[in-house]
């Protein structure tokens, strides 16, 4: 991991070069997307089958409700449980972020109006195909049965023919009817403009790696996707002293673990607690499964900061911006006020990133790559679409009427000042 000291010279233009470098390592991958995009549009489902015989060893696009229920079967009971107790947990943190529709009138009697419908088609895109996240099953589809969407259908890799019985278990507990052994770019494509298998959508949401995001971006404007960059995931804890150097590592490695380009960035203003950490994660890098990804993910895009200030350490926050953050201190309450920029931020010692990613009920698809200056995560409100009602009087028309007209005629729209003269004309 890279280690940068804020007491030495150039420490702001490092902390930048190493922050673009991986944000252009994530946009490199625009140029062969493009074109399977293309591909799919052109030539629908064959392409299709052609990248998921490529990518996941799959010809399987759609499974049957046989096949479904078999895996389901052979899952877990446990596992079961386990996804249960989130579901009702997200479920119930969600439902208390419903709108009100607001109405006003006005002295005139003119009525206004704000409605939030909600949207009629969804596709949530679920990682898969080596790896299985259910739990990204839940984030995605609970907010929007909250919102009241009619359709919901699910993107998901399998590999093999296979897909996670975990995650198809998740689906049948969220009532999603159409689900589809499919993911990566193509998949992305097949839902934003239609196959003869797959009916397109009006919005696609989930998180996906690199490519799955570039593929997203590519599609915006023809479809809908969330107001931020969800993926590839990231981290930031700042501790302190009383931060115990064996917790603070797995949670780094625990972040490292879902991707080669995640970013996981340590900030203290203790240089011996840094030099503990490193100690520890080379320990623990040895006794998880996914260890070659997390090893370089942290080689690559992974960072150490020495910050002497506590004002330092909030302006690097902010300017980092992160889908995760960490405050694994004991004045974490002074923090709080000052952030600005962050997806979520967990409070003390035992708030750990990865409780949040399963069933403490706040949604873990959040704004990555510095997008959390500018949007937020996943919530109901992302499943809505508004819209104004406009009901203007006789009488608020003649009152309000002559001052549009001054306006109008000052930004040289003739013709918006005469379709409002010609209504409060007297006989």
């Amino acid at each position: 991991m890279f280690l940068l000291n804020s007491k030495k010279k150039n420490f702001e233009k490092k902390l930048s070069l190493l922050l673009l470098k991986r944000k252009k390592k994530i946009q490199s991958n625009s140029a062969s997307v493009t074109n399977i995009i293309e591909d799919i549009k052109k030539n629908g489902d064959k392409a299709l089958v052609k990248y998921e015989k490529k990518f996941n060893k799959n010809n399987i696009i759609i499974p049957s409700n046989k096949q479904i229920t078999k895996s389901i079967n052979l899952l877990n009971p446990k596992v079961k449980q386990a996804i249960d107790i989130a579901y009702n947990r997200i479920y119930k943190f969600h439902s208390l972020q419903k709108f009100k529709n607001i109405s006003y009138i006005d002295k005139f009697k003119n009525k206004i109006e704000y409605k939030y419908l909600p949207l009629e088609s969804v596709a949530i895109y679920v990682p898969g195909s080596t790896a299985s996240y259910p739990s990204s099953v839940l984030m995605n589809a609970i907010p929007a049965i909250v919102a009241g969407v009619k359709r919901i259908i699910m993107i998901n890799p399998g590999y093999k023919g296979r897909q996670n019985p975990a995650v198809l278990y998740a689906a049948k507990k969220c009532k999603i009817k159409e689900i589809y052994s499919i993911g990566g770019p193509s998949a992305i494509a097949a839902v934003a403009y239609g196959t003869k298998k797959i009916q397109k959508v009006n919005k696609i949401v989930g998180p996906g790696n690199s490519y799955v995001a570039a593929a997203k971006k590519e599609v915006f404007g023809d479809v809908g996707i969330e107001g931020m960059i969800a993926g590839p995931s990231e981290v930031t804890i700042v501790c302190d002293q009383f931060s115990n150097p064996e917790w603070v590592a797995s949670d780094l490695i625990g972040q490292a673990e879902h991707d080669y380009l995640a970013q996981c960035i340590l900030i203290s203003k203790n240089k011996k607690f840094i030099e503990k950490v490193k100690k520890e994660i080379s320990t623990q890098l040895n006794e998880i499964p996914r260890s070659s990804i997390a090893r370089k993910s942290l080689n690559d895009n992974g960072i150490l900061i020495y910050l002497n200030s506590d004002k330092k350490i909030i302006d690097i926050i902010n300017r980092i911006a992160p889908e995760h953050l960490e405050l694994n201190i004991r004045n974490y309450k002074s923090f709080i006020p000052k952030i600005n920029n962050a997806g979520s931020i967990c409070l003390g010692k035992y708030a750990v990133m990865a409780m949040t990613d399963y069933n403490v009920g706040s949604n873990h698809v959040l704004p990555t790559n510095g997008s959390a200056k500018y949007s937020s995560g996943i919530s109901v409100n992302e499943f809505y679409k508004r819209i104004s009602y406009i009901n203007l009087s006789k009488k608020g028309i003649e009152s309000l009427g002559p001052s549009v007209i001054t306006l109008a005629n000052y930004e040289g729209l003739a013709g918006h000042a005469q379709s409002v003269k010609k209504r409060i004309r007297r006989k």
